[in-house]
């Protein structure tokens, strides 16, 4: 049975082009000659939240960097708002992150701030906003993420949920058009993991963001993303709604959603002759 309803892909592609704000086509990158994304073609709607899952090194982090601006492509382009991100000037390019979030996986907050500090920063850094403006935001976002009653304690005296809901906090401290989450449910447990999914779905909503998430959780994904790429050396192998990976039966696909611990990515890296190596005879 075919993986996808060809109308279902069309309806996507047409319907959300003319209100999608991340466009990125025919995109190609390499490193030192060895390629590591090989004609990307992605679309990311404005209030969507959308998931970018495979196997690590297949490239999903250096997809994200091309968003950001961080790199500039071999070929193709990464569309922004209608602005092509590697032909931005340095300031325009600043201008452009302004309006994004990014989540990096396990927080990465600052260590020596309090969590007040930690949400605060970005207010202080890019605007001009007055302290108690400031604080009342803070308290908004802190609040929001159920925290506002931590706010003096530092990062050191949180556990990791909470930590990682302080990371959530000051990543849409801005109210950011687009926010990236890399990995943010690595390693929390499992009450914790549905809170940061429940809370990254909520806030995507609240504020009308687009949402890019890239993750190896994928059950915990498949409740709350709208769509799904998924990646394997450089390239797109797969794409749909939830409900169409779950019910997709291309051996890729079905490996990866189900944990399944042989397929087309075998348990077993190329090797020669295992009864040669020990040197068995018959």
């Amino acid at each position: 049975m075919q993986w996808f309803r060809m109308c279902d892909l069309f309806f996507w592609a047409s319907t959300l082009s003319s209100t999608a704000l991340v466009e990125i086509r025919d995109l190609n990158f390499t490193y030192d000659k060895r390629p590591v994304l090989q004609g990307i073609n992605m679309t990311f709607p404005k209030g969507k939240m959308v998931a970018i899952m495979g196997l690590s090194g297949c490239g999903k982090t250096t997809l994200l960097r091309h968003i950001g601006g961080a790199l500039k492509p071999s070929k193709g382009s990464v569309k922004i708002d209608g602005q092509v991100m590697h032909e931005l000037d340095q300031a325009g390019l600043y201008a452009m992150r302004r309006k994004m979030g990014m989540l990096f996986q396990f927080g990465a907050l600052f260590t020596d701030l309090s969590v007040y500090d930690n949400v605060a920063f970005q207010m202080r850094e890019h605007t001009d906003l007055p302290e108690d403006i400031i604080h009342d935001l803070v308290m908004m976002k802190l609040h929001a993420v159920g925290l506002r009653g931590a706010q003096d304690m530092m990062p050191s005296e949180l556990s990791g949920g909470m930590a990682r809901r302080v990371a959530l906090a000051r990543t849409v401290a801005l109210d950011p058009m687009l926010v990236m989450y890399d990995e943010p449910f690595a390693g929390l447990d499992a009450i914790s993991l549905s809170v940061i999914g429940d809370l990254i779905r909520r806030l995507n909503d609240a504020l009308g963001a687009t949402s890019i998430i890239v993750t190896h959780d994928i059950q915990e994904s498949l409740k709350i993303v709208d769509y799904v790429y998924f990646m394997a050396g450089g390239v797109i192998v797969a794409e749909g709604t939830p409900d169409e990976l779950r019910a997709c039966d291309t051996d890729f696909v079905r490996q990866f959603v189900h944990g399944e611990m042989d397929g087309p990515m075998p348990f077993h890296y190329p090797s020669g002759d295992y009864r040669q190596e020990l040197n068995l005879r018959d």
